[in-house]
């Protein structure tokens, strides 16, 4: 009979390993969130410029009554453009829409909405990417969910699609919605 050797048995046994990893991965609840350090915080100080023909927001906005989004998006970016139909849905419905465009050409930031539509209420340039670093935000499109004390209920890291929309953002709506009649 032939022995079998430690050597033989290792690399099924590892593969198997990473099999296992990579499947437990897979089926977490949501692969796509990020931890955020700000949630159930003020957001932090607005401290944006202007684009040409567009009138940015502040602090004050974001402690307006109801609750609101702010939308990191750029020119350059393909999941930008992917949400961007969802963001114009999300204010068709009455949902107020803030833009940050960050590190973008004003005339490049300008022509991707006239391409596609403006849905934000209000929109300011993060130039610099500065306000980015202070909301802690990884990467555009990112989006945060605000209530009307300017407190961060909600981050989505990722563009908004209609998944995150119906999973992630309507349920974290009514709660902050039920939570205001309480």
């Amino acid at each position: 009979m032939a022995r079998i050797s430690p050597l033989m048995i290792a690399p099924p046994l590892i593969f198997a390993g990473f099999a296992l990893l990579a499947a437990v991965g897979m089926f977490r609840e949501d692969p796509e969130a990020l931890p955020s350090a700000r949630k159930d915080q003020q957001a932090p100080p607005v401290v944006l410029s202007e684009l040409p023909g567009k009138v940015p927001f502040d602090d004050a906005t974001l402690r307006q009554e109801g609750i609101k989004l702010v939308n990191y998006w750029a020119s350059w970016c393909a999941p930008c453009r992917v949400e961007h139909p969802n963001l114009e849905a999300l204010a068709a419905e009455g949902l107020p829409i803030y833009g940050v465009n960050y590190k973008d050409e004003p005339a490049n930031a300008i022509a991707f909405l006239t391409e596609l539509g403006d849905p934000y209420e209000r929109i300011g340039a993060d130039r610099d990417g500065r306000m980015a670093l202070d909301w802690g935000v990884y990467g555009v499109p990112e989006t945060y969910l605000i209530d009307d004390t300017g407190t961060i209920l909600l981050r989505i890291a990722g563009p908004i699609t209609q998944r995150v929309i119906d999973k992630t953002l309507r349920p974290a709506i009514e709660a902050a919605q039920n939570k205001r009649q309480d």
